[in-house]
């Protein structure tokens, strides 16, 4: 009887193994389908920021370990933009000292053509901006820093011309 019993066990783990093989597989090759997709700048090393000079509208830093030629010859660079905290201790006549929490900095992927200073935004805080065009940094002095100094490191090593 306990043979049957077994037997019977034997046939429901090999029932539910062939269930579970296919959306199994699905879901691995889903996911080296996905690893594949990251930009290189997920793939790449640690980071390595780089503070531009910062401005009224806020503190900006690209990373010199993110360095990358496009495929169509163009620099890609993360940066970071972090806005002023409005919650900055208020130095007006009310003599109010509270202060709030500091806004999280905005991570960005962009692609930037050194040779005539315009850049786009591919990813802007992990999601992918498909449609981006390229702007000139329009007097932004934070963007004209980034692209300044990210272009002067990546020519320096050797990633654009």
């Amino acid at each position: 009887m306990a043979h049957h019993w077994i037997a019977g066990l034997k046939t429901m783990a090999k029932a539910l193994a062939t269930r579970l093989a296919f959306p199994l597989a699905g879901l691995l090759a889903g996911l080296v389908v996905w690893l594949a997709c990251l930009p290189s700048v997920a793939l790449a090393g640690p980071v390595n920021w780089q503070e531009v000079p910062s401005t009224a509208e806020g503190r900006q830093w690209w990373d010199s370990g993110s360095l990358r030629a496009t495929k169509t010859g163009n620099l890609s660079v993360l940066s970071r933009f972090q806005p002023p905290n409005p919650g900055a201790p208020d130095s007006g006549t009310t003599g109010e000292t509270e202060s709030r929490p500091k806004r999280m900095a905005d991570l960005y992927v962009m692609d930037i053509d050194c040779d005539q200073r315009l850049f786009r935004d591919t990813s802007i805080n992990g999601i992918p901006q498909f449609k981006a065009e390229w702007l000139p940094a329009a007097g932004d002095n934070l963007i004209s820093a980034v692209i300044e100094g990210s272009c002067t490191a990546a020519r320096e090593r050797g990633v654009v011309s």
